[in-house]
């Protein structure tokens, strides 16, 4: 939908697959050019297939692309403790913000729907950083999209969930029922 906003000339075609099919339909000519997730490029060896990286200020990212998570038994304690030295708050923070958003959209791998939150430099240069967290929702079957963002300094999981809530309120909003009956 962003790539239809941004771009309405192209002639946009689904693509269905694992990443060696879509890669050999691109080889074959079936297509021009394919969009695909980088860290899977990367992650398999293949880095020099990526031709450009697509920026967030030119299309966001689904909600939490290229979080990590790491799931471990409860009867692991010291697995778990020693692997807490892995987590990072502020990314976590971020990621819970963006999966707020999709979680209170209902969101699903066919909704139309972006989120990204990033941290920045507080107002002034004294100042904590905040979190900037930006979504789209786009329309399945027109040339609209509806944005929303907002800037926190959320401190725990319910704060960064509810800015997540907040940004969805926002696009449902502008929306409006018909919208977000199409979904």
């Amino acid at each position: 939908v962003q790539l239809r906003d941004l771009r309405p000339d192209l002639q946009i075609e689904p693509l269905r697959g694992n990443l060696d099919t879509r890669l050999r339909k691109l080889d074959e000519g079936q297509y021009d050019a394919i969009i695909l997730a980088a860290a899977g490029l990367k992650r398999l060896g293949l880095s020099e297939r990526i031709r450009q990286h697509i920026d967030t200020v030119v299309m966001l990212p689904a909600a939490g692309q290229g979080a990590l998570g790491l799931e471990i038994r409860s009867q692991h304690a010291e697995l778990t403790q020693a692997l807490g030295t892995l987590a990072h708050t502020p990314t976590w923070l971020a990621t819970l913000a963006e999966r707020g958003v999709s979680r209170a959209m209902g969101g699903s791998c066919s909704m139309p729907l972006a989120a990204f939150a990033e941290w920045q430099a507080g107002p002034s240069h004294d100042s904590e950083p905040v979190l900037v967290l930006k979504a789209l929702l786009g329309h399945p079957e027109q040339p609209f999209l509806v944005h929303a963002s907002a800037t926190d300094r959320p401190r725990n999981a319910a704060e960064a969930d509810a800015m997540g809530r907040q940004i969805a309120a926002q696009l449902q909003a502008q929306a409006g029922e018909d919208w977000l009956a199409a979904l």
